[in-house]
């Protein structure tokens, strides 16, 4: 059990890093920022004796800032939910976030990605080697679950059309079936499929040749049969 639960733990050890190193470090710019803009409005009062906020206010505030990232972006305004008015300055969240290193929270969550897909494609080849082995195999190809697996549990990827001339092929007598029984079943409504089948046989024996060790033979196009090329 445990086994299953270690790569779930890792991920989210991953993500929580992400996310608190991400918080951490946004902190850290939201201190500078507020102090760096604390010092501007303390130096803009004393230059600006004034109980409103004008234009020029804003613009010795801004000019009395230290962060270059905070110029433009921080603004002044008036607390009215104190008896007396009080000055506040503000900056956006997504001015303090761009002033932020996220570096290291990207990386973490960047790995916490790879490692879930990893994972997934881990977990998913264990699953095809536990349906390969308990499916039916020939010529080093397994059906499992209407699904053809390799002998290292990747699943093959058939057309439909080839999908289900292979599973015919696995279910038939001796993995033989004539032109007819094949045309009737894929093509039931064409007078002559007989090009069709070709060009399908031709394309199905590619991917054959490379995941396992089957391959077609014809009866002069009367009849096919899968065999083992090694076994033949």
């Amino acid at each position: 059990m445990m086994k299953h639960r270690y790569p779930l733990i890792v991920f989210l050890l991953l993500v929580t890093s992400s996310v608190l190193v991400g918080w951490h470090n946004y902190g850290v710019a939201q201190h500078e920022a507020d102090s760096d803009m604390q010092q501007a409005l303390m130096q803009t009062l004393r230059e600006k004796q004034r109980d409103v906020i004008t234009p020029d206010t804003i613009r010795t505030f801004n000019r009395h800032l230290q962060l270059p990232e905070l110029r433009g972006q921080a603004v002044l305004s008036l607390d009215t939910r104190r008896a007396s008015l009080r000055i506040t300055p503000h900056c956006p969240t997504l001015t303090i976030w761009k002033m932020s290193d996220q570096r290291a929270s990207v990386a973490l969550a960047s790995t916490a990605l790879l490692w879930a897909f990893g994972c997934g494609i881990r977990l998913r080849r264990k699953e095809g080697i536990r349906l390969a082995a308990s499916g039916l195999s020939f010529g080093r190809l397994t059906l499992s679950q209407q699904r053809f697996y390799t002998a290292d549990g990747s699943e093959v990827k058939f057309t439909p059309m080839q999908h289900q001339l292979m599973l015919m092929f696995f279910l038939s007598a001796e993995h033989r079936l004539t032109k007819t029984e094949i045309c009737e079943a894929l093509w039931p409504k064409k007078d002559d499929a007989s090009e069709t089948l070709y060009t399908l046989i031709r394309r199905l024996k590619t991917v054959l040749e490379a995941h396992s060790d089957l391959r077609i033979d014809s009866d002069r196009g009367r009849s096919y049969q899968l065999t083992d090329s090694k076994l033949a």
